[in-house]
């Protein structure tokens, strides 16, 4: 840490990401980033997605708010919209009862009160926490990837691999896939939101067991009852499991391409490992990201769905062919390789993401040699 960390004040941060996985992850690794700096840093969830929680790093500090679901989260809600409004009245009321309990907290030199949070929501704070917390920023910053990129990118930290506060307990599939040829694995995975119609299942399935390649499928708890019967969950070739370590999984040498709903994270980790991609968009952002794969960054290719909007296994088939077999295929992996470089240059110190994180801390938090008497 350089005299100018050193000489910063202790500031605390309270980071609020979405209660969702994709959400907390990055959140989590830009934590890091500010602890390097000298930052101390709080994460907050809600109460029932931490009792769900399989793992918090011990160095990260966790306090909880309530989003008027406490026993069951969104699940527990009669729609998403009932969670959304839930979530941001009860959550802005609670967040604001934490902020009143570590005030009270730093006067008595329990903990540092929070001296700012930093968001990752869908939704605007009322109004008493936004005039709390919220400045004019005269430009926006472009902060990552923000994966585990010490252990996955640039080596510098072996010891950096956590990841995820994983609401899942990890079924190792890392054993499974070290006896596997260099390139040969086909991994699928759809995210922890989408939901697969019973049709386009079948057809995933099929296509993957009639492939001929080897196959890791990340199938949810929740969607494993819309595999065909006869299917197989593990055989010579393939392997579906519930979860898995994805970061882990997309750094293996044993990976041949992703079959991916397009998922801003799935995305970046894919691009940041060098990992070509086959695109199964599902919703939201998916299309758009799915559109950047295949025409701007050309690091993967597009499975067509047809009039009933399924991706059927022959058009899957031919998708893994092209990546595994094809010119065209070597083509992408040399995207996928040269866009790797790039975001490793972005993260090292000199570059664009290691920049800006300096000049963010500094505008954020001033230099200070103490806390005020």
């Amino acid at each position: 840490m350089d005299k100018k960390i050193k000489d910063r004040r202790i500031t605390h941060c309270l980071l609020l990401p979405y209660p969702a996985q994709g959400h907390i992850n990055p959140i989590l690794q830009f934590s890091k980033l500010l602890q390097q700096q000298g930052v101390k840093v709080t994460l907050v969830s809600t109460i029932f997605y931490s009792k769900n929680m399989n793992k918090v790093p011990s160095n990260i500090s966790f306090e909880t708010i309530s989003d008027g679901f406490d026993k069951g989260g969104v699940d527990e809600a009669d729609n998403y919209k009932a969670y959304s409004d839930s979530f941001r009245k009860v959550g802005t009321e609670t967040l604001s009862e934490l902020i009143e309990k570590l005030d009270k907290q730093d006067q008595f030199k329990i903990i540092e009160k929070a001296d700012w949070i930093l968001c990752n929501t869908f939704y605007e704070l009322d109004k008493e926490i936004a005039d709390w917390s919220i400045k004019t920023w005269p430009q926006f910053r472009t902060v990552g990837p923000n994966i585990p990129s010490m252990m996955f990118l640039d080596k510098q930290h072996k010891d950096d691999e956590d990841y995820c506060v994983s609401q899942f307990k990890s079924e190792d599939c890392i054993e499974w896939l070290n006896d596997k040829p260099k390139g040969s694995v086909i991994y699928v995975s759809f995210g922890s939101l989408a939901s697969i119609d019973e049709d386009q299942m079948k057809e995933i399935a099929y296509g993957l067991k009639n492939s001929g390649n080897y196959f890791l499928w990340v199938v949810r708890a929740s969607e494993e009852i819309k595999l065909p019967k006869d299917f197989e969950k593990k055989s010579n070739k393939g392997l579906v499991v519930k979860w898995c370590s994805q970061i882990k999984v997309l750094a293996h040498e044993s990976l041949g391409c992703f079959i991916t709903h397009c998922g801003w994270n799935s995305t970046l980790e894919a691009l940041c490992l060098g990992v070509p991609l086959i695109a199964m968009p599902q919703l939201s952002d998916q299309t758009t990201n799915a559109k950047y794969i295949v025409d701007f960054w050309k690091i993967g290719i597009r499975a067509k769905f047809d009039e009933k909007k399924i991706v059927r296994q022959e058009v899957l088939n031919d998708c893994i062919r092209e990546i595994l077999e094809n010119e065209r295929g070597k083509e992408i992996k040399n995207n996928a390789m040269q866009l790797k470089n790039l975001a490793m240059k972005a993260i090292n110190e000199g570059g664009s993401s290691h920049k800006n994180i300096k000049e963010f801390m500094n505008d954020l938090f001033p230099l200070e040699p103490t806390w005020p008497a």
